[in-house]
């Protein structure tokens, strides 16, 4: 990664960040306003502070802090207050723990829905303005793939995954993730290029094994739609396998260790899929003359992850083929009033899988390392924002999306511990004790901390780990 590529994961994260901690803590800060209680101070951040401001009637402090890796709304509280200078009588109608306990709630629960409405708005947003979409065709899949074996050929398109109709790839993705991690196997609806249409059975089992660690698509050998370009070379690399095999441009490659090539995407299937260190027998026609020649791929370092490669580029194909092959994108739009059905439906899926895939994992039926932390989260944020804006606010919601399930989980510390204290206070009929607020608060810091010391371990290991296979 060079110095302009870390700069934009940097400050892409940054911006993230600070974007879903200001509208949660504005949450809290406006149901608190809403509610009557006195915002003392709203800080972006934690330590040391930067810069401050005191606005508004109640002279709230509004401060940006040197680590912004978080946030906090700071109300008047006869627990916090110095005892030498107590609150005054006027305005202890206004303290926090004053209110009711449906109030309070309230007021905690407001946060974690800010980043609800946050992913609601920039999903309208983004179905009402229209985005450029990958449509949901699929290509061929890898041999000993669960989609190999279901049947699904080159230029398949998926209409309905179960009884949902999709329209695009992010819709078959989510589609085929939320019932995988229902069952053991998906229905898919497919339509071919003569106007069939059949059904097919997507085994999903593989992902329990895998631990959903790696890309699920991968896995069940889903992948998008690649034309049929013949498997002529238009370019070798300087200094990849191919040029040191001697490689030259126009050669076509007809056979890989004595099987048949008839598309380019055959020859990168097996490429990709060559043992490290093995070497692989090829077949070219080079001037109505075979040649064979030995070519070993090279691993390289791909977004973390190690891939093999050979150094090909491949030719285009004439114009009447270019002409034969169906369209793989389109702009999807969608009216107000739909678009934010389906935002509404969106954000309420991607929560319900959340808490889902949380719990397989409190269960053990996924494994822990699919837990990621911040180092994830800005390796993403960099990814999408080099992709675009639409890439980008899609990775904001769902993020924001996550934030607000993390919330609520019944954690003390977090705002779901204190909406669970306030359960048992409606309960009890009164306050909890104070002791056992405190030995909560013990075991919610240990809780959290856990999960963001698994967390951080897992993003390190996906970081470093390619390094010490290479």
């Amino acid at each position: 990664m060079n110095m302009i590529d870390a700069l934009l994961f940097i400050v892409a994260f940054l911006l993230l960040i600070s974007v879903l901690i200001v509208i949660h803590e504005l949450g809290h800060f406006c149901v608190a306003r809403l509610c009557g209680v006195k915002v003392l101070r709203f800080s972006l951040g934690f330590g040391r502070i930067l810069w401050r401001r005191r606005l508004g009637h109640d002279q709230t402090e509004w401060t940006l802090c040197a680590l912004p890796l978080g946030g906090y709304v700071k109300m008047l509280d006869e627990r916090e207050a110095d005892a030498d200078t107590p609150i005054p009588a006027a305005e202890l109608p206004r303290a926090f723990n004053r209110q009711s306990v449906g109030r309070r709630a309230a007021i905690v629960a407001a946060g974690p829905f800010a980043n609800f409405l946050l992913a609601i708005l920039v999903y309208v947003l983004m179905f009402w303005s229209g985005t450029e979409a990958l449509l949901p065709i699929l290509g061929a899949p890898p041999v000993d793939t669960p989609a190999a074996a279901a049947g699904i050929r080159n230029g398949d398109r998926v209409m309905r995954v179960g009884e949902t109709p999709v329209a695009t790839w992010e819709d078959l993705h989510w589609q085929v993730l939320r019932a995988a991690s229902r069952a053991a196997s998906v229905t898919l609806e497919i339509g071919d290029d003569a106007g069939n249409v059949r059904s097919v059975a997507l085994g999903t089992s593989s992902l329990s094994e895998e631990g959903w660690r790696r890309d699920p698509f991968l896995i069940l050998g889903l992948r998008t739609y690649r034309p049929p370009f013949p498997p002529v070379v238009d370019k070798v690399m300087p200094g990849m396998p191919a040029q040191a095999a001697g490689i030259q441009n126009g050669d076509r490659i007809l056979a890989v260790d004595g099987q048949p090539m008839t598309y380019f995407y055959q020859v990168q299937d097996i490429v990709m899929t060559t043992p490290e260190g093995r070497s692989r027998q090829l077949t070219i026609l080079r001037d109505k003359t075979e040649l064979r020649v030995a070519l070993t791929p090279v691993s390289v370092l791909e977004d973390g992850q190690r891939i093999q490669r050979v150094g090909l580029q491949w030719a285009e194909p004439d114009a009447a083929l270019r002409e034969s092959l169906p369209e793989r994108w389109s702009t999807i739009r969608y009216g107000l009033g739909d678009a934010a059905r389906k935002a509404i439906g969106q954000t309420w899926e991607t929560s319900a899988f959340s808490l889902r895939m949380f719990g397989k994992i409190l269960s053990g039926e996924v494994s822990w390392r699919n837990l990621s932390g911040p180092v994830a989260i800005a390796e993403y944020a960099g990814r999408t924002a080099r992709i675009g804006l639409d890439a980008y606010l899609k990775f904001m919601a769902l993020v924001s999306i996550s934030l607000g399930i993390l919330n609520l989980l019944p954690i003390p510390v977090l705002d779901g511990g204190h909406l669970l204290y306030y359960a048992l206070e409606v309960i009890k009929g009164g306050p909890l004790p104070e002791r056992v607020m405190i030995w909560g608060q013990n075991i919610g810091l240990t809780l959290l901390a856990t999960l963001m010391a698994f967390a951080l371990f897992n993003d390190l290991s996906r970081l470093i780990g390619p390094f010490f296979n290479s």
